[in-house]
């Protein structure tokens, strides 16, 4: 007897255990839900007072999923304490909340158990739990190493080209660079990086850091590990670094061509100016968030094309949010597939599982129908116009922090879908959905084929 009751006091702790996915989501709850009560301290604001409880996790929620969105000015409402702890949350929210408690676990107990393990390895992709210890070490090198450079690059220009004061221009070279490499988009001014929007010594340092942030560090590790031997390359990593430079080209030609003659945005500038703002925004839209122009002024046709690229993303397991272009790659060779009337996918001489088809599918239509529930939401709390509320939408879920204007005038249930937005869109739709399923279901019976009319 006491066996029997021992073993099912086993299976019964084993039913509550979380699955690793529902840890992830957790979290990150859990860490917005403490960034969310230190910004409301009123040492943390300039003006001592006690901050909005909406506007506090909007913030919260928006440096947690290092996305850019702010419900009120940045360097005007926040104390240095509170430009600290969104730093901290950026930080943490762009090395992964399962990432950064392994690092914590590391360093004080100097080991970690199995199920921190099974968290930080389903949070980072991981192949096995065996080298998170190493993958949670090499992330914190890597991420250290690209924010170090970064901010080597932009300290002696603050000081040099801008006057500013030692302590000033680290402070500001250090916060931008960590907001950067984590595609964050907060900036210490009130105007984002308009004010450096011709100055290719502070614009490239913080794109450069954007870009390899967005590539995700699966494939910065192995690039590492791997850089002179290309054939060795995981598929994963073949199409980041194929998707990547494309769309970034793709961008760099639609903003630039379309915005060309804009007087209030690179219409005012040089020719050479124009490229570096049209480049600049191209990086943004791989859901950093910075602008160095007013996106609010730019043409409608501009919108929809950025649109479509915030929703993209960046690369897996990274820093970038949207769909990933490992998603938008997949669906464009299943495409490329269907239209030749091939059999099986194939990517780089691989053939492609079949259970990555139903992924890509799942995490696009989760994703589509996540924007247009939150764009319809919006119109019907605020009365803006369709076009800025679905940009404003798709900047939230995308995690990347642009914006037409609209985002410090949204009434609080307004940000309340934004903070949804933003949660769904760091998460992950595939993750989320896993997270809130019960159980995996075996299903030990097939029901008879039958093919519906397409088209």
């Amino acid at each position: 007897m006491p066996t029997r009751v021992a073993a099912s006091g086993t299976r019964l702790r084993r039913t509550r255990r979380l699955h690793p996915a529902q840890v992830v989501v957790l979290g990150f709850a859990g860490a917005i839900a403490v960034g969310t009560l230190a910004l409301m301290l009123p040492i943390s604001s300039r003006s001592g007072r006690w901050t909005d409880v909406f506007d506090a996790l909007f913030t919260a929620t928006s440096a947690v999923c290092v996305t850019g969105l702010t419900a009120v000015d940045t360097p005007t409402h926040w104390s240095d304490v509170g430009l600290v702890v969104i730093m901290v949350l950026i930080q943490l929210g762009g090395l992964g909340i399962m990432i950064s408690a392994s690092l914590i676990g590391i360093a004080i107990a100097r080991k970690l158990r199995v199920r921190s393990r099974l968290n930080a390895a389903a949070e980072a992709k991981a192949g096995g739990i065996g080298e998170v210890r190493g993958l949670a070490r090499r992330i914190l090198v890597i991420s250290l190493l690209i924010e170090g450079v970064t901010f080597a690059f932009l300290f002696p220009r603050f000081v040099l080209g801008y006057d500013y004061a030692i302590g000033e221009a680290a402070w500001h070279a250090l916060f931008h660079a960590v907001s950067s490499f984590n595609n964050a988009g907060f900036a210490l001014y009130s105007d984002n990086l308009m004010g450096f929007a011709a100055d290719p010594w502070i614009c490239l340092p913080i794109c450069g850091a954007i870009i390899l942030g967005g590539l995700g560090f699966p494939v910065l590790m192995q690039l590492r590990r791997e850089f002179r031997r290309p054939l060795r390359w995981s598929m994963n990593t073949r199409i980041v670094l194929w998707a990547t430079p494309v769309l970034l080209l793709v961008g760099m030609l639609y903003i630039t061509v379309l915005e060309w003659t804009n007087p209030d945005t690179l219409g005012a500038y040089d020719p050479l100016t124009r490229l570096l703002i049209g480049f600049f925004h191209s990086v943004q839209t791989r859901t950093a968030g910075f602008n160095s122009v007013d996106i609010g002024l730019m043409r409608d046709e501009t919108w929809v094309g950025m649109d479509v690229l915030m929703l993209i993303g960046g690369g897996p397991a990274g820093t970038a949010g949207g769909i990933k272009v490992t998603t938008f790659a997949v669906l464009f060779f299943i495409l490329v597939t269907e239209l030749r009337g091939e059999g099986a996918v194939t990517i780089f001489g691989k053939r492609l599982s079949r259970a990555v088809h139903r992924e890509a599918i799942a995490v696009v239509l989760i994703a589509l129908a996540a924007v247009m529930a939150g764009t319809i939401a919006l119109m019907v709390i605020t009365g803006h116009p369709f076009d800025r509320v679905l940009f404003e939408a798709v900047s939230a879920f995308g995690t990347v922090g642009l914006s037409t204007g609209i985002t410090y005038d949204l009434p609080a249930a307004a940000e309340v879908v934004l903070v949804l937005l933003m949660f769904l869109g760091r998460i992950g739709p595939l993750t989320l959905g896993t997270a809130l399923a019960l159980r995996t279901r075996r299903v030990l019976y097939e029901y008879p084929k039958e093919r519906p009319a397409i088209g």
